[in-house]
């Protein structure tokens, strides 16, 4: 377990400066959703799943609409170059793998809903997404209740790790205990006493609000005000408000695409990033630049935020830029890459790809064997008789019993004048619980 220590103690188990990774579909097989037409109600059956045809269908549940409309990029690359990679390599079970593409809109919409019908009626024996914790919450009962197992880039609630999923949930994203140990103790190393929280309502935001909040308290540290914010809401200036009153040293801001109507707010009510200190999480990572869509120069000077996964080697980014050219953010790409390089293995490993042969060889093709960092060597050591152990482009993923990675690493980031952020280190260690 990674224990991130107050005021005095090391911050984590490993940490290694960088200065690489910015913050965190389509194509002839893409079969996005409209957004257009009024959704079905989430509880609608769910089709028949895929049963052993012989071909790897990967669907993907991806945000290309709403709130974390920025993360879709990196995470369809992260996907369509791992799909590329493995049908280089001869596919699976002598056959191509097909990739279908969806939109997983967010809350406000049934647009997962629509997408999780489309997949499952087009015979996807994997789901990979959504980004979404709260995405993922109102659509898991129907993936999983259809056989199909779904593995998510980018979910860090803390509720997947008990939640009933028939062993077929899987994801390469830590939980957010982790994140917010290291973002508690981060605000405390900085000097900051005493702290307010503005954090979205959702399974997320609230979540991850109340593992800052521990470890901030945890550390000797107080949470000042915390406020669940409206998501939808048009104006923030009652939320702000309330953080302002109680004259924070720090504010802690859980939330996603809204961040950039709250940030302004931060400031026309006098919290500018020179008088409290901003820290950001992996939903508003961004790098919101100083153009007509950022920020004024120094908006967010000094302010720091952390984000899952490990260091993205500039050899990776360019690989994910020749699937998609426009990548700026790399947000989730890794995981995105991991999660389907596993399921194919797995798969291969399987000899099969029915979801629940799938998911029994997950923990199988991710701990304790031979090491392997491609698909190609890994399939070609799996049909030498031997034992894998992939280890990915996001970092050592061992899954244990929970479907949840064992091991994890978190990166902090600092922003510049310019409103874009730059990692400064990164946090590794084992998950327990």
């Amino acid at each position: 377990m990674i224990r991130i220590a107050p005021l005095g103690r090391a911050l984590a188990v490993a940490a290694a400066a960088t200065l690489a990774l910015a913050a965190c579909g389509g194509g002839e097989d893409s079969a996005a959703p409209s957004a257009s037409a009024p959704a079905p109600a989430a509880s609608s059956a769910a089709p028949a799943a895929a049963q052993g045809d012989g071909v790897l269908t990967i669907g993907t549940l991806l945000p290309q609409t709403g709130s974390l409309a920025f993360l879709g990029p990196p995470e369809f690359a992260g996907v369509k170059l791992a799909v590329k990679e493995i049908n280089d390599a001869g596919g699976v079970l002598g056959k191509p793998v097909t990739e279908i593409d969806t939109d997983s809109g967010d809350t406000s919409t049934n647009i997962a809903s629509q997408s999780v019908d489309k997949l499952l009626q087009q015979k996807a024996d994997v789901v990979v997404g959504a980004a979404s914790s709260s995405v993922s919450l109102s659509v898991i009962d129907k993936i999983t209740g259809a056989g199909v197992v779904q593995i998510s880039p980018a979910n860090t609630s803390d509720q997947f790790t008990t939640y009933d999923d028939k062993g077929l949930y899987f994801r390469t994203a830590p939980p957010d205990v982790l994140q917010g140990r290291v973002l508690g103790d981060l605000i405390l190393a900085d000097g900051n006493d005493t702290v307010g929280i503005l954090a979205l309502q959702d399974a997320y935001g609230t979540g991850l609000a109340d593992n800052v909040q521990k470890a901030v308290e945890g550390g000797g540290g107080e949470v000042v005000e915390k406020v669940i914010y409206d998501p939808k809401a048009a104006d923030y200036s009652a939320d702000v408000a309330k953080i302002k009153e109680k004259n924070p040293k720090a504010v802690a801001l859980i939330g996603f695409d809204e961040t950039k109507k709250i940030v302004p707010e931060l400031v026309k009510q006098g919290l500018t990033a020179k008088k409290v200190k901003y820290y950001f999480v992996d939903g508003n990572l961004h790098n919101y630049g100083t153009g007509k869509d950022g920020f004024p120069k120094g908006t967010l000077d000094g302010a720091k935020g952390t984000q899952p996964g490990a260091q993205v080697s500039d050899d990776f980014k360019e690989k994910l830029k020749s699937v998609d050219p426009g990548l700026k953010d790399f947000n989730y790409g890794p995981e995105s890459y991991d999660a389907t390089i596993l399921t194919a293995l797995a798969a291969t490993a399987a000899k099969s790809d029915l979801g629940k042969d799938i998911a029994a060889h997950l923990k199988e093709v991710s701990t304790g064997g031979e090491k392997c960092k491609d698909f190609k060597s890994c399939a070609d050591l799996l049909a030498a008789g031997k034992d894998i152990d992939f280890d990915g482009a996001s970092g050592p993923i061992e899954f244990n019993d929970a479907g949840d990675p064992a091991e994890a690493t978190i990166g902090i980031y600092e922003y510049g004048a310019d409103n874009n952020n730059k990692n400064t280190s990164f946090n590794t260690g084992k998950i327990a619980g």
